[in-house]
Formats: C-alpha cells, structure tokens, sequence
C-alpha cells in the first residue's frame, strides 16, 4: 500500500503484522480521491474514517491535507498501529477511536464533512449503514457520506444515494444529505 496523492505522495503504508483485512486497492483509492479532489476543498474538511483498518484511507486523507480525521477501529492492534502512523507522519492531526462502529454511530454525534466506510464485505449489516449514518442527530446538512462494500449491495432506492461507481471489485456508493 502506498499514498497516492498529496504532500506524502508515493510513501509506502505497512500495515500491522498478521494484518486481516482487505485494504482498498491502489486504482479504487486513486479514483475515489480524484472523485473526493474535484468537489471538496480538504483543507476545510473534518473526516470520519469508519472500519480503518491499515489506516490506509485515513493516511490518505491527511495527506491530502484535510483539517482533521478520526479514524474508528474495533481491533485494537489494528487502532494503535494507526495511532504509531498518526503521531509519525501526521502528528497531531488525526485520532484513533478504538470501538465497535454501530455502536459509536448511535452514540456520538457524526458532525463530519466527510464520513467514510470500508466495512468487512462478509459483515451483513453493511445495507443498515447509510440509515445509520443519516439518522444521527448530529450530521451536517451537507454531509458526504462514501460506502465501500461488495457488488450484491445496492442502495440506489436510498432516499440521499447520489451515485455508484465500480473499480475492479469494489464498489462505492456515495450519498449526500444537501
């Protein structure tokens, strides 16, 4: 894994040892962030990166030079080495949450620019995640919301889907409360 855009361009990730989890590839991440560059001013933007993982999205965010980012991960080896990478090339731009996603989204309020979601694809719950997400209290009304998940899920019946695109084996779909 590498950053593909921003000040740390070209910067390789490692991600913990014994990593399990499929990280987003290189072309899909590429394509999101051209996506996200042409109708986002980073600089402004508060991100939430939900099932993080390697850290790999949240890195790149930051490298793209986003206000800030909270990174949320449930495996606590996988939270603390994104906390190593944080303070190591991002100091004090980024926190780690370590904790279940479902329940910090019923809980605290997700007044986020941004809100990004890479769940495990086997995970079922993902069809509840943008009802889960539009449904806090604390949104912002104009609030991006990007969820990466398997092709048997479609959620263009969804009262804020905006759009679907396709890159290899993943898929994003983008939803936007304006």
């Amino acid at each position: 894994m590498r950053i593909i855009r921003g000040q740390l361009k070209g910067r390789k990730i490692f991600p913990p040892k014994g990593f399990d989890a499929r990280p987003t590839t290189d072309f899909a991440k590429e394509s999101l962030f051209n996506i996200l560059g042409n109708i986002y001013d980073f600089g402004n933007a508060d991100i939430l990166d939900l099932f993080s993982g390697s850290g790999n999205i949240s890195m790149e965010f930051l490298s793209e030079g986003c206000k800030s980012i909270t990174a949320v991960e449930l495996n606590r080896r996988y939270a603390e080495h994104i906390k190593k990478q944080f303070a190591e090339m991002f100091p004090g731009k980024g926190s780690v949450i370590c904790a279940d996603v479902f329940r910090f989204c019923k809980k605290r309020d997700l007044h986020y620019d941004i809100i990004f979601a890479d769940p495990p694809f086997k995970d079922k719950r993902i069809a509840v995640l943008p009802d889960l997400i539009f449904s806090n209290p604390g949104i912002k009304d104009d609030l991006l919301f990007v969820l990466e998940h398997p092709k048997y899920f479609d959620f263009s019946g969804h009262e804020f889907f905006k759009e679907h695109r396709k890159y290899g084996n993943i898929h994003f779909s983008f939803f936007e409360k304006k």
